[in-house]
């Protein structure tokens, strides 16, 4: 690649090609914030001795809560990354998103 060449595709860059929307950022950010505030309550209820069972519900809260973030992130990537690395004729994206597929199932 030269020099002034940029990689087009979110997959061989450090950015994404097409960014995203304030939005999807704004509420992304509050998810993990949100994810973030409830570890630190389940940190608090584990220092504290809290009941097991209060404490594992708290834990598949948050696991749902990343979940969340995660689907959101992964429609995100397939609606720019992926159809603009199809549209370039880069069909290998596939076998990317199978892989990513495979490590949320």
């Amino acid at each position: 690649m030269a020099e002034n060449d940029k990689p087009t595709c979110c997959h061989c860059a450090s950015r994404k090609h097409t960014p995203r929307t304030d939005e999807l950022k704004a509420d992304v950010t509050r998810r993990i914030n949100r994810a973030v505030g409830q570890l630190n309550g389940i940190k608090v209820m584990v220092e504290e001795d809290r009941y097991c069972g209060d404490v594992l519900t708290q834990l598949a809260a948050v696991e749902s809560a990343v979940k969340a973030i995660s689907r959101e992130v992964m429609q995100d990537h397939l609606e720019t990354c992926v159809v603009e690395r199809v549209q370039a004729g880069d069909t290998e994206v596939v076998d990317e998103v199978m892989d990513l597929f495979k490590k949320f199932m």
